[in-house]
């Protein structure tokens, strides 16, 4: 958790302050919780996956104030995950 925060906290510039840790901490949870709920299997070893997982939290944290719908890149991650393993099945 503590890798994907640092991961988080440098997407979103924030990289000086400790004052949004706990919160940021949740948002990577249910990131981890939506992409799972999506059909994707996450190995949070995985440096692709914990990518994913960042890149997630972080369009949760920005639409807070645009409501922006899920960045292209989101979307084309998830879609590969769990594809991808439909595929291998």
């Amino acid at each position: 958790m503590e890798t994907m925060l640092a991961m988080l906290k440098v997407d979103l510039g924030i990289m000086t302050t400790t004052i949004y840790d706990e919160r940021l901490k949740e948002y990577l949870a249910s990131a981890q919780t939506q992409i799972e709920r999506e059909g994707a299997v996450l190995d949070l070893d995985v440096i692709d996956d914990m990518q994913g997982v960042v890149m997630y939290a972080a369009w949760m944290w920005r639409r807070r104030e645009s409501s922006e719908g899920m960045p292209r890149m989101v979307r084309y991650w998830l879609n590969n995950k769990i594809l991808g393993a439909k595929m291998r099945d």
